[in-house]
């Protein structure tokens, strides 16, 4: 059996803009998009903080450093400029795989420019019993 786990994520970024006339997509920045383990065209799920929507699309590149984060087509309605938003990709491992399987999470600024970059272990808290 294989599950979806969560392989990378760009934490609390800044939609700097949405262009409803643009085929679809979100563009990030590819450093960030490098940094959080994402390729082009890769099928990434965006949540925003301001109001909870929820939207999976595939990410495509724009300069490195740009600090560009751009929701294309349809989600322009539903995400703006300013809206603090959360990245996450995702991929299928098998249990062994998911053994070794260390998430990077990328900390960004307001500019979108990276302060950090943690590799998570997968853990629980020590009251909880994992098999």
């Amino acid at each position: 059996m294989q599950r979806k786990m969560c392989k990378g994520k760009i934490h609390r970024a800044t939609v700097t803009e949405a262009d409803l006339d643009y085929v679809g997509s979100i563009t990030i920045d590819y450093k960030l998009m490098k940094e959080a383990n994402i390729k082009p065209y890769e099928m990434v799920q965006i949540t925003s903080l301001r109001n909870a929507t929820l939207w999976k699309t595939y990410a495509i590149p724009a300069p490195e450093g740009s600090g560009k984060i751009c929701l294309n087509g349809p989600p322009a309605h539903l995400f703006s400029p300013g809206d603090i938003v959360i990245i996450l990709s995702m991929g299928l491992y098998d249990e062994e795989e998911i053994k070794d399987l260390k998430p990077k999470v990328v900390f960004v600024d307001e500019e979108n420019q990276i302060t950090s970059v943690e590799q998570h272990d997968l853990h629980w808290p020590e009251e909880v019993e994992v098999e």
